[in-house]
């Protein structure tokens, strides 16, 4: 847990680069054009992935020199790990796919960018208009814990109680969401890797003002682009399909709630 003390004014909240580049710098051009500096970015992992530009990606987010914590992407690759640690079902296609773009991405990546993911956080913890803001990837006890909307709430709490936060910024499962009761909130800005299963090939980021007002934009990009370069590369064309299409190849991971709204316009 890095503790990064006061925080003040607006946020920009994103994960789930997965060595998408075109989004990666698109929404860069966003932070500089609203003028919000890097200590006020955060990224909460996975900047390398299923696209084509692993090693740009790594190379970018370090010069921003923005906040960003270890998914378990780079937790696998930092220790030398030969699967991106997401435990997928063994033959699952999920599982299948890993097995194409996590090898590329380690072929790909220098021993600077390496040595850039040891050195990630698996948590940070900040200060914000009063509130404690405790950011992790999957969930605080684990960095590939899926957590969704539908996740009942007394899962959730758990994690509250064991860092103390009020608030939670988490990533991983790959879709944006806002859940709150009681006074805490667990928000989740979804990734600008990947569409979020809704039929749009923009993608996903958060911004929060010190009001604790929490607005999901989405991102446009390049997306043409990405796509390309993951079918020159021999990419898995199902995840490259998913650029243009907005729709994921499948709905493994996803509770049934979400299974069920895939193609649907997220309203947040």
């Amino acid at each position: 847990m890095k503790p990064l003390g006061e925080i003040k004014g607006k946020i920009i909240v994103f994960g789930g680069v997965y060595s998408n580049f075109q989004a990666l710098e698109s929404l860069k051009a966003h932070a500089e054009h609203a003028k919000i500096p890097p200590h006020n970015i955060f990224c909460t992992g996975d900047v390398a992935g299923y696209c084509a530009q692993p090693e740009e990606c790594v190379q970018l987010v370090k010069s921003w020199g923005i906040n960003c914590i270890a998914g378990n992407v780079e937790l696998q690759l930092a220790s030398g790990e030969d699967d991106c640690g997401c435990d997928f079902d063994e033959g699952s296609r999920c599982d299948v796919f890993s097995r194409q773009w996590y090898p590329y991405v380690q072929s790909r990546l220098s021993s600077d960018s390496i040595q850039w993911m040891k050195s990630l956080p698996e948590h940070l913890t900040f200060n914000y208009n009063g509130k404690k803001v405790v950011m992790v990837h999957g969930s605080y006890s684990g960095t590939s814990d899926f957590i969704f909307k539908s996740t009942p709430w007394e899962e959730k709490l758990k994690h509250f109680k064991a860092t103390g936060a009020d608030i939670i910024l988490a990533g991983h499962c790959g879709l944006p969401f806002k859940d709150e009761k009681d006074g805490f909130q667990w928000l989740n800005a979804g990734v600008i890797g990947m569409p979020a299963n809704d039929g749009e090939t923009a993608v996903w980021f958060m911004e929060m003002n010190e009001n604790l007002d929490v607005k999901h934009h989405q991102l446009e990009y390049d997306h043409k682009t990405a796509n390309r370069l993951m079918v020159e590369n021999k990419l898995p064309e199902a995840y490259a399909k998913t650029l243009v299409s907005g729709i994921w190849d499948n709905c493994e991971i996803l509770p049934e709630v979400e299974t069920a709204a895939q193609g649907r316009k997220i309203e947040l």
